[in-house]
């Protein structure tokens, strides 16, 4: 039987990883669930933001929490700049066009980074002060997942504020609620969602940044954690960010615990548990109309 100082360590460790899984699938809740787009280059985006950072701080010499906002800005501009052209025929088009054409932009991003990066794996360093431990009793506590948690609990915060208690809520879910009455309402639609879809993105980056030390930078970053994300926001709901919140915290202590009480099955416990789980309640945790 574990020790209690071992038991808090696991959970730590799996709270902070379902936080890494929470900010990326956020964004995707953001697209998928708000927006209506099966945007299967999502996690492309997390991939673009983390080698971005590793860029700055590796190239440039950049301290992490400077690279970070650059990051997330260059990522939030790539995909505004993708939102206006490439997303504007993807919108267009029927679900399962949607599907091969943003797997064709993955592939594409795939592509675009093992050219300019290699295929090896990369580690983003993490700042002096982020790293080490602290000690209380007997328990170890790294410091810089405990960052992971407060960034994350902060970042969930300010979307369900966002969401449910600015203008800038009302009229995003007016816009895709019901478009032409909101255009009647002199609502820029158009606008609206390019903001939505370029914010998405950002979250998303700031998920492969922070998260590079549990989910390292690799070409096929894009597609390897497409499965955990798309996990995520399925269990938690379509369009809930409450939902995408519990489910990733879920799922990423099962996954913790899983792997250390049952090393040899410890990979499949997160799809067993997810696959029971949806036949119970195939529309999530909670389900935005």
């Amino acid at each position: 039987m574990p020790s209690l100082s071992t038991l808090l360590s696991l959970f730590i460790d799996g709270a902070s990883y379902g936080m890494i899984l929470f900010l990326i699938a956020s964004g995707l809740t953001v697209t998928l669930g708000i927006m209506r787009i099966i945007n299967l280059a999502h996690c492309g985006f997390a991939m673009i933001g983390g080698y971005a950072a590793l860029a700055l701080t590796s190239w440039m010499g950049l301290p992490l929490l400077v690279a970070l906002p650059i990051a997330i800005l260059l990522t939030m501009a790539i995909g505004f700049l993708l939102e206006q052209t490439i997303y504007r025929v993807v919108y267009r088009t029927h679900e399962f066009g949607q599907i091969l054409m943003t797997l064709g932009l993955t592939y594409l991003m795939v592509a675009t980074i093992n050219l300019i990066f290699g295929s090896l794996m990369q580690n983003i360093p993490v700042p002096e002060p982020l790293s080490g431990v602290w000690l209380a009793g007997g328990l170890t506590v790294s410091k810089y997942r405990i960052f992971l948690v407060a960034v994350s609990a902060g970042v969930a915060l300010l979307l369900w504020t966002t969401f449910e208690w600015t203008m800038f809520g009302t009229r995003l879910r007016a816009a895709i609620d019901n478009p032409r009455m909101a255009r009647a309402c002199g609502i820029d639609v158009g606008r609206l969602l390019s903001i939505a879809f370029a914010a998405g993105c950002g979250l998303a980056a700031l998920g492969g940044v922070l998260g590079a030390q549990m989910l390292p930078l690799e070409p096929f970053y894009a597609l390897k954690y497409l499965v955990l994300v798309l996990m995520v926001v399925t269990v938690g709901g379509l369009g809930s960010l409450k939902g995408s919140l519990v489910a990733a915290l879920a799922l990423g202590l099962i996954d913790t615990f899983g792997r250390y009480f049952l090393p040899e099955l410890g990979a499949f416990v997160i799809y067993v548990t997810v696959f029971a789980f949806l036949l119970i309640r195939p529309r999530g945790l909670f389900q935005n109309a």
